[in-house]
Parts: C-alpha cells; structure tokens; sequence
C-alpha cells in the first residue's frame, strides 16, 4: 500500500470514523502478526541454505569471505618465496640459479 494511499485516508472523510486507525492497523501491523503466527518458533531466526544442512546464508558469506582472504594470503606468501628463492637468494649468493 501506498504511503498517499494511507495519508488520503487520514485527512479526508473517514477520519473522524476511527476507520482509518483499525483499517492501518490491520494493513501494516497485522501482516507481522500474521506472518509470527505462521512461522511459530523461527520467527526472526535465518533459514538454513538446505533442510538438511545447518548452515545459514551468513555463515556461508562468512566462510566465503575467510577463505577467499586466506586464498589471497596464500598467493602472496607463494610470490615471495618465489621472488626469493629467484632473485634475491641468487643475488646475495646464498644460492645458484641454472
């Protein structure tokens, strides 16, 4: 419903009838109600990705994010070893390159 929807009704001719107050409340506050009574108990808790599978969609971005990081991690620690063991190793004369 529209917010200029629920205005109209508010100045115009059913004001003084208290019909617009019961007709707000059973609009907007009433689709929560409804929408507790039908879920029960997991009102405001997430839904798991799959029925058989407790894992929420949070903690599944969460794994993401962290093993993309470490992923990124890990390829820059590669890089330095490789710089290392290429360049800077040979060039101090630790070792040699063939």
């Amino acid at each position: 419903m529209s917010t200029q929807w629920h205005e109209s009704l508010r100045t115009g001719y059913y004001q003084d009838l208290g019909l617009v107050n019961w007709l707000l409340r059973e609009s907007v506050m009433g689709e929560a109600k409804r929408r507790k009574a039908a879920l029960g108990e997991q009102y405001g808790q997430e839904k798991t990705i799959l029925p058989w599978l407790p894992v929420t969609q949070s903690q599944a971005d969460r794994f993401v994010k962290w093993t993309s990081t470490g992923a990124w991690i890990g390829i820059g620690v590669m890089i330095a070893v490789w710089v290392t063991v290429r360049f800077i190793g040979p060039s101090f004369g630790w070792w040699q390159v063939n």
